[in-house]
């Protein structure tokens, strides 16, 4: 089976057919770095990173894009108001975000670039644009440059609107505008009101890039003119990313052959945001649950699915995951020789247009095939399955083996502490039971217990977790 992917821009899902054979350029729209990241935010990053791993596991050399946005009127806006320096709130809101997505294993992309690192880029695609007769600068003495939307005849095409029917653009003053659909490209330096370090030189003034121009340049330099998928949240369709192909595709480059868009995840049926009060900051939420478990909650849904997010859900999702885990640990001591291959059902699954709920219910399968197999002791058929939950695994980025996990906990030598202390105690109840002092036993085991440490006395011995 093809690879298929929904293309937005289609309303279909398509054959996926790169511009190069084996080889898959993608620019996914990364976050604003104006505050902490919460749940809603790093769930584009996981359904990319599950994109991009799917996609080497098929064969492909992939060139992974995902910028950041680390100059941008929010960002501006919350530095003031917390009294910091724009630029020293981006740095730290990005330490913040590289932490978060490491706790939750998404792979770094080949490059990162962020948009005041390439004023020369973006300065560039705005004189090709005025060039063409697409973009114009305002006469009104701002320093404002502007996409003229009449002048691009294809404007609203991968939205399918209208552009009579579309709201003003919100970005800048439409003073200066001829249309009050036009958007911003260069935004002119507010002297009264912007730091003066939030400014560069361009042929028009002092000024900064427009939101939407930022991604188009750097997909440019980074991709070429035509690369194969474009990526981001749905809520990014309009403006941002009809903007972004507007401008593209006015200045002679072809830009992106498919449009993927992950859906939200949503508090009380709205969209999970800041100004709605409603975010879960993510370390906030590991404190409830582990980072694999939070991605096992992401992956399990469709990338295209809005998820309903509830503890009890993420929960349940943990539990879920843990008898995944459960049948590694029980099973790594008998299997022997593994070897990691995917079963035909995953890879079908995973071919439809990344049909992750589909490719978790393979792994289950899997793992209650292999604990059947795993109660008549060591065979070809249990290591059989044993290696297909890992390789399973691998390709969504939950193999617990993973060294990724490893580095993500909070203390390697506490845990390597607390092991020695509960295999002591467990030593201890082990020989209270030889003896039969039940009440010396009893007594260890809610010992252990009332200290939030669960056991399980299996084949291979007790094995304990918190």
């Amino acid at each position: 089976m093809t690879l298929r992917l929904h293309d937005t821009a289609a309303r279909e899902t398509r054959d996926f057919v790169p511009l190069v054979p084996g080889r898959a350029g993608i620019y996914v729209c990364g976050l604003t770095v104006q505050s902490e990241p919460h749940v809603g935010h790093v769930r584009s990053a996981v359904n990319f990173d599950v994109l991009r791993r799917w996609l080497v596991a098929s064969g492909y050399e992939v060139d992974f894009i995902r910028n950041v946005t680390d100059i941008d009127d929010k960002i501006l806006t919350r530095s003031a108001a917390q009294g910091v320096h724009w630029y020293a709130l981006a740095a730290a809101m990005k330490r913040e975000l590289d932490k978060a997505l490491a706790a939750i294993n998404v792979m770094p992309p080949t490059y990162e670039p962020g948009a005041t690192g390439h004023v020369p880029e973006i300065v560039e695609l705005v004189e090709q644009l005025i060039s063409r007769g697409h973009a114009y600068a305002a006469e009104d003495g701002s320093g404002d440059v502007y996409f003229d939307v009449r002048s691009w005849t294809a404007y609203g095409e991968l939205t399918r609107q209208k552009v009579e029917d579309m709201e003003p653009a919100g970005d800048a003053d439409p003073r200066g505008k001829r249309d009050p659909r036009d958007f911003a490209l260069w935004k002119g330096h507010k002297v009264d009101s912007e730091p003066a370090t939030a400014a560069w030189p361009s042929p028009w003034g002092p000024g900064r890039p427009g939101w939407h121009i930022e991604c188009s340049a750097m997909a440019g330099k980074y991709l070429g003119p035509a690369f194969d998928i474009h990526g981001g949240g749905v809520d990014l369709r309009f403006p941002h990313h009809e903007n972004e192909q507007a401008q593209s595709r006015a200045a002679g480059r072809p830009f992106a052959s498919y449009w993927l868009h992950n859906a939200w995840i949503t508090t009380a049926g709205e969209k999970m945001s800041k100004s709605l009060g409603n975010s879960l900051l993510v370390p906030s939420v590991l404190e409830r649950v582990r980072g694999i478990e939070l991605r096992y909650y992401m992956v399990a849904a469709h990338y295209r699915s809005h998820v309903e997010f509830s503890f009890e859900a993420l929960d349940e999702a943990a539990k879920g995951f843990r008898r995944i885990e459960d049948f590694l640990d029980r099973a790594a001591p008998v299997v022997g020789q593994w070897f990691a291959a995917l079963p035909e059902a995953f890879v079908a699954a995973m071919d439809d247009d990344l049909g992750t709920p589909a490719a978790v219910a393979v792994i289950h399968d899997s793992v209650r095939e292999g604990n059947r197999l795993l109660a008549d002791g060591p065979s070809g058929e249990l290591a059989q399955k044993f290696g297909e939950v890992i390789a399973m695994l691998d390709v969504l980025g939950l193999d617990p083996s993973d060294e990724a996990w490893a580095r993500g906990s909070s203390d390697d030598r506490l845990t390597q502490v607390v092991d020695a202390l509960v295999k002591g105690l467990l030593a201890d109840r082990a020989a209270a039971r030889e003896a039969k002092d039940w009440a010396r036993a009893d007594a260890i085991r809610d010992q252990i217990k009332s200290a939030g440490i669960e056991v399980e006395d299996t084949p291979t011995g007790p094995k304990w977790s918190v």
